[in-house]
């Protein structure tokens, strides 16, 4: 179990020295918490599981907030997502987790954070931004990477690499609706810290409640984006697919109005009347050639006119 102080900078120390120092934060294990619960003054009783935690949120209690914190892996959005659980009051917040993540934030946040006015809701903020820290960055370089695709897309001589381009489009559309899922469920917990129906915090350290919930709302806007551009991608695909069709579609169907009359004109000569006014003259199978040829000619000059070839 780890407990620290809420000063400057946050502190590590004993669980006799965060209680009696508070504001303080707790990182313990299931097993950890069972032990220590009766020793803080959260008045309730969690049965933990957390691999039931299947979102991320928070239920407002009549001495406490609690919920669980339910985040895509970064790394591996096909992994289960990371989850622990929660819960605070006006003295402290405590964090029960068996995966790391939660003590890794905390630490990242004692070794790079220092604060004029330190405070629990300061500490919230920077834990709360630990989760998206990156996540500009990750969604900035989806954009960049669809933008090459679009091109990639664009070239008809990669039309063999295009199936994967468009596995590789559905990979990041769905990573990105997994993130949007998480910032909507991030917004709804930063509205219920910020709503303070407990009273747990000062009025006006809300604004760091204000200020999260505001960061978020920009990246569900660049999530919303990316997913939008994903289906316009593929729907530019498909277009792409329909046009090579319609060309190709387009060069039989003008073969087939060139060679049509000359089949026509075969199938006369193919009959077998014994009076056929051209089967004795010398002329008849130049003349022949000659009507072929001119046929032939004033299509092409024909669809060309149409701009069809």
């Amino acid at each position: 179990m780890y407990f620290f102080r809420i000063q400057n900078p946050l502190t590590e120390c004993g669980i006799d020295e965060a209680l009696a120092n508070r504001p303080f934060v707790a990182v313990l294990t299931p097993e950890e918490w069972a032990e220590t619960m009766p020793r803080f003054t959260l008045g309730m009783d969690m049965d933990l599981q957390l691999q039931n935690i299947s979102v991320t949120s928070a239920d407002v209690n009549y001495d406490s907030l609690a919920g669980g914190f339910s985040i895509p892996d970064r790394n591996d959005f096909y992994a289960p997502n990371i989850r622990f659980a929660f819960a605070l009051d006006e003295n402290g917040v405590v964090f029960i987790d068996d995966g790391g993540f939660a003590l890794s934030a905390v630490r990242t946040i004692k070794n790079t954070k220092k604060w004029k006015f330190p405070s629990l809701e300061r500490f919230l903020y920077d834990f709360l931004e630990q989760m998206i820290h990156n996540d500009a960055a990750i969604l900035t370089k989806y954009e960049l990477e669809l933008s090459a695709m679009e091109i990639e897309l664009g070239n008809e001589e990669n039309t063999d690499d295009a199936k994967q381009i468009i596995e590789r489009i559905n990979d990041i559309r769905g990573n990105v609706r997994d993130l949007r899922i998480h910032y909507e469920q991030l917004t709804d917990l930063g509205q219920e810290l910020e709503d303070n129906e407990n009273g747990f915090f000062v009025e006006e350290n809300l604004r760091y409640f204000r200020m999260f919930t505001s960061r978020i709302a920009s990246l569900k806007d660049m999530s919303a984006y990316i997913q939008d551009y994903t289906v316009q991608l593929r729907d530019y695909y498909e277009s792409q697919i329909d046009l090579r069709q319609n060309r190709i579609m387009t060069v039989l169907t003008i073969v087939t109005s060139i060679f049509l009359p000359l089949t026509l004109i075969t199938g006369w000569y193919g009959m077998n009347f014994r009076h056929m006014p051209e089967l004795e003259s010398p002329f008849a199978y130049p003349a022949l050639i000659l009507v072929f040829i001119i046929i032939v000619v004033v299509s092409i000059i024909f669809f060309k006119k149409k701009k069809w070839l």
